[in-house]
């Protein structure tokens, strides 16, 4: 799925409304029911990982498709494009007014210098130091904004990285 942007606006009534941030407290609610488990399926052009991501069984994507807070992002599956259909028809979300595709709206708010980066790469650390910062749990490192811990960060402990990736405290995990 491919939702607005958080500082996306569109038009609702021919009034402008922050649909962006509306997408993003839709999807907070959504997560908010339980934990999030995801199962990645592809890598961007950016490297970042596509994946399907569930909370206690409600595919957060499609819930979100279904709520016309997203569209279905057909590169990477057609899997949402029946519920987008739906959404458009009973006027949900931004399809109840006029919007901009996310994507084009990305292309068209990037800044200059961020067309021309290419992406960055994870350099991992081969020794671990030792630390003194302790986090019991991933819950308490998001708790004070540490999340997610690299290999060789202060916190970082290999039972926190469930991919085994270098990355602790994802916002996701695959199984």
């Amino acid at each position: 799925m491919d939702a607005p942007e958080y500082d996306q606006k569109c038009t609702r009534g021919g009034e402008a409304w922050d649909c962006g941030k509306a997408a993003a407290a839709k999807l907070g609610e959504l997560v908010a029911r339980g934990s999030v488990r995801c199962q990645q399926r592809d890598i961007d052009d950016y490297g970042r990982n596509v994946a399907v991501c569930t909370v206690n069984g409600t595919d957060l994507g499609r819930a979100m498709v279904e709520a016309g807070m997203a569209l279905a992002f057909r590169r990477y599956s057609d899997a949402y494009v029946l519920d987008e259909a739906r959404a458009r028809e009973a006027a949900r979300g931004i399809w109840a007014g006029e919007f901009v595709a996310p994507s084009e709206w990305r292309s068209a708010h990037r800044a200059p210098q961020a067309q021309s980066q290419p992406p960055r790469s994870l350099a991992v650390p081969r020794q671990v130091p030792r630390s003194s910062v302790y986090y019991p749990n991933c819950r308490a490192a998001r708790a004070v904004g540490a999340a997610p811990i690299y290999r060789g960060q202060p916190g970082y402990r290999p039972e926190m990285d469930g991919d085994g990736d270098g990355i602790a405290c994802e916002p996701y995990r695959p199984r």
